[in-house]
């Protein structure tokens, strides 16, 4: 996310002491710009970073992508640039799919080419992005309250509801996809009238699901999930939680405000991007 209201709201809570490292940290990565979100791709086994580089709503063409191994060493500080404040992005064949405002910028993977931009008619903020198992691409617009699906090079509203409420993380499992809501009535600060919480959109029906005991609990960023376990940051707390369908969601660890649009490499490790410390952590697990 971030709107740069958020950074000024979270300015004094950036002063305080760093919180010690985490139950199961295995490496932190430092020296980044406003890293937004943390993306593994497998198949050459690293870590894709986005640095917003200023304010996150601007098109100041400062925004650009850092390649990090899946052990944290740094492989690339400026792999690709010529992006305004990117945030989530997608792996769909060969190509990375990232959010940037009001388009989508493609990128070729194996030669780190930005290759294309993909204009989104009505955008207002877009932010985090997924792939579902048939190749198709989705993107959500916070602001505004919508999905979008990426039919090859072309945008397609998929669902537009006031329930997702300020949509921000998603993340395809199954035939849903997951979202984290930021919550309803955005104030100037970024705080809201009424907290987010997690949805399920059904893929085949386009259906949008609260899950059960997840509601209004938290301003949710980033979110992914891992078997039967979703995990979601709350950006204005630094607070990551894990959810079970049929329970609540439980703090599993807090960072200082910041914490975006987390990464997985699907079986025991996430990625955390912590936004206003220029930091990514990689959190093994239990």
């Amino acid at each position: 996310m971030k709107s740069p209201s958020i950074l000024v709201a979270v300015a004094v809570a950036a002063i305080a002491l760093a919180f010690p490292a985490q139950a199961g940290e295995t490496w932190r990565a430092t020296g980044f710009e406003q890293p937004e979100s943390a993306l593994f791709d497998a198949a050459d086994n690293r870590i894709i970073v986005s640095n917003i580089v200023g304010n996150p709503g601007e098109a100041d063409g400062n925004g650009y992508l850092s390649l990090l191994s899946s052990d944290g060493k740094l492989i690339t500080r400026h792999w690709v640039g010529g992006m305004d404040a990117p945030k989530g992005m997608a792996i769909s064949g060969g190509r990375l799919y990232v959010a940037d405002i009001t388009r989508i910028r493609v990128v070729d993977l194996a030669s780190g080419k930005l290759i294309s931009s993909i204009d989104v008619p009505d955008a207002v903020f877009l932010n985090d992005m997924t792939s579902d198992v048939s190749g198709k691409v989705y993107v959500t617009d916070m602001l505004a309250d919508t999905i979008y699906r990426i039919d090859g090079d072309k945008p397609v509203p998929f669902v537009k509801d006031a329930l997702l409420a300020s949509p921000n993380g998603i993340f395809a499992h199954g035939g849903r996809l997951i979202v984290a809501s930021w919550g309803k009535g955005i104030k100037p600060d970024f705080s809201t009238g009424e907290p987010g919480g997690l949805l399920a959109v059904d893929l085949a029906g386009k259906t949008v699901t609260p899950l059960p005991g997840a509601q209004n609990f938290a301003d949710l960023d980033g979110v992914v999930a891992i078997g039967d376990s979703i995990y979601a940051t709350a950006y204005m707390t630094g607070t990551l939680y894990r959810y079970r369908e049929g329970g609540t969601p439980e703090a599993v660890a807090h960072f200082r405000p910041g914490s975006a649009d987390i990464g997985t490499d699907g079986k025991s490790i996430l990625y955390v991007p912590l936004m206003n410390d220029g930091e990514i952590v990689a959190l093994r697990l239990d």
